[in-house]
């Protein structure tokens, strides 16, 4: 009977173990579960919106400036390559003159081909305007030219009218060179000039990777 008594209480044993292996393993699944469930999922970094033409034209030197009003009309602005992959949310520009029909373009620099043409409502002189665009991807270390079609420009040069040294870095974009052609249609502008830019012509570029 002691056998019987032994065999009854190591089954007892075995099922009450068996019972707290199944909880404590019920219990490691749960926190398991629960810490996983806990983690954060990594979020993507969104990079605050930047435009490089301040920082451009102090890199430049370009501190002096004259306003040109109906002096013949031009496609003018600048080649430009980003230092990261990214996009352009928004184009802004200035003029000393209003223009309701601005025509702003943006190139391929290498095929000469456009790749975004934006008209831009500047209805009010010395006045700074963002159009917000659909975004334009830019790829990085490609060249690109923003240009507009203008009679209207401020000038901006050095103080002893010398060549600006480009490139010139200015936040994640890169400037090149200056170019402009003189026409009324959108052309790609030939004409390279270091010693002063035509603007105030830009766009608000965010990192994407």
């Amino acid at each position: 009977m002691k056998h019987l008594e032994v065999f009854s209480t190591l089954r007892s044993l075995s099922r009450k173990s068996l019972c707290i292996a199944m909880a404590l393993n019920s219990v490691f699944l749960i926190t398991s579960c629960s810490k996983n469930d806990d983690e954060s999922i990594p979020q993507p970094i969104v990079y605050a919106e930047e435009n490089p033409l301040a920082k451009y034209q102090e890199n430049a030197g370009f501190t002096m400036t004259t306003n040109f009003i109906n002096s013949g009309n031009y496609e003018f602005g600048l080649v430009f390559s980003p230092n990261v992959k990214g996009k352009i949310n928004a184009i802004t520009l200035r003029l000393p003159d209003v223009n309701p029909d601005l025509k702003v373009t943006i190139w391929d620099y290498t095929a000469k081909t456009v790749l975004r043409t934006e008209m831009v409502n500047v209805s009010a002189s010395n006045t700074l305007f963002t159009k917000v665009i659909a975004e334009l991807a830019l790829e990085k270390d490609k060249k690109y030219v923003i240009t507009m079609n203008s009679n209207d420009w401020y000038k901006k040069t050095r103080p002893d009218n010398s060549n600006a040294v480009y490139p010139i870095t200015a936040g994640n974009i890169k400037f090149l060179e200056y170019r402009w052609l003189s026409t009324s249609s959108q052309i790609f502008p030939t004409n390279i000039s270091l010693n002063y830019n035509g603007g105030d012509l830009s766009f608000n570029f965010q990192q994407v990777d």
